[in-house]
């Protein structure tokens, strides 16, 4: 049995500012800095543009060059060039040597897989004012060395009741006779494959990650489970089409679901959702650590962070913004929301994943 916990637990916002700094509070902000909470540019407003180079996904591209990236150019003197891709190809990349990025988006659990391969720069957060504004868990989710989340979502179960005949309100539900070829997990190597056997694990009443547990508790759905899915695409599919009633998905697909099904419901299970989070770090090497420290501190801020939200691009880590009933709706908002969520040991995740993996191939996907 494994004795490593793998959540962490319930986090409370009581600590808020005591985490990443050491000293409680990020000093404030340059003299003459944006009203953001940018710092000061770090490169000359004449002259020739200084390139920045960001590995990100690609998604809302239309948002993010409004938004984000013009605002940040036209302050700095800045050129943004992009370098899209999946998180694996794009890690990938970088480990290889075959980028020149400065700054990389991932998700937690392959952001974790850059610090072990040594990528990415210690944050300086002097540079980075506005990580006093953001949730705890979001200020350094993979240590205070390395960058924070920039937006927070959850892991939740999705269903049609129309069609599963029953409330869900816990994990514990996806084992109802109900559900018995209606059903979808995601696979073991999507995102969320390690956090639904974690669920697993705590739907057989433990306290702790207990690996033997967890693939029994998961062998027992297998009969009625239509699919184990890699690709969010694939649940939106099967859901619109009827072949699944029900299943754990982030939130932020929510709304296409709803366009498929609008009775659809999304809920977080009563043992708590699963935080999904992805982070911003500095490349190892990059000549512009500085500024890209700069556009994380941007990114950060309350002026990105509201806009992202109301336009249901991203979910957001910063405190100080205030939104409606209507613009929260959607997206993993508010204390009493991030308080509640659990957190993987992306760590713990990585140094067993390939064990899990190899376990699910043979007792589960068969």
């Amino acid at each position: 049995m494994m004795k490593q916990k793998m959540i962490r637990g319930l986090l409370s916002l009581s600590v808020v500012g005591l985490a990443l700094t050491g000293c409680g509070t990020a000093p404030a902000q340059d003299q003459g800095a944006a009203s953001t909470g940018a710092a000061a540019p770090t490169t000359s407003p004449k002259g020739e543009p200084t390139q920045l180079v960001i590995s990100t996904w690609g998604f809302s591209d239309d948002f993010f060059k409004k938004e984000v990236y013009a605002p940040f150019e036209k302050e700095h003197n800045v050129k943004i060039v992009l370098e899209i891709g999946n998180n694996s190809e794009r890690l990938n990349k970088v480990k290889q040597g075959s980028s020149k990025v400065d700054l990389i988006y991932l998700s937690d659990y392959y952001a974790q897989q850059g610090i072990e391969a040594g990528l990415f720069e210690k944050i300086d957060r002097s540079r980075v004012s506005n990580l006093k504004d953001i949730y705890d868990i979001a200020k350094a989710p993979l240590g205070e060395d390395y960058g924070p989340a920039y937006t927070i979502g959850r892991l939740g179960i999705a269903y049609n009741p129309k069609a599963t005949g029953k409330e869900i309100k816990s994990w514990s539900d996806l084992w109802s006779p109900e559900l018995s070829k209606k059903l979808t997990l995601p696979s073991i190597t999507s995102t969320t494959g390690p956090m639904v056997l974690d669920a697993a694990s705590v739907v057989a009443g433990n306290a702790a990650f207990n690996e033997d547990q967890a693939f029994a508790k998961v062998k027992e759905l297998n009969k009625g489970v239509v699919k184990y899915y890699g690709q969010t695409s694939e649940f939106v599919n099967m859901f619109a089409q009827g072949e699944i009633a029900a299943g754990p998905i982030m939130e932020m697909y929510v709304k296409d679901l709803k366009a498929a099904v609008p009775e659809t419901k999304f809920i977080s299970p009563t043992e708590g959702s699963y935080a999904v989070m992805n982070t911003v770090n500095v490349i190892k090497g990059s000549k512009n650590k500085q500024l890209a420290e700069d556009f994380i501190n941007w990114h950060l801020s309350k002026e990105v962070q509201e806009k992202s939200a109301k336009a249901k691009v991203d979910s957001p880590v910063n405190t100080t913004l205030q939104l409606s009933a209507e613009e929260a709706q959607g997206i993993t908002y508010g204390a009493d929301v991030v308080n509640k969520l659990r957190k993987l040991d992306m760590k713990f995740v990585n140094q067993n994943l390939k064990a899990w993996i190899d376990r699910w191939n043979k007792e589960v996907a068969q």
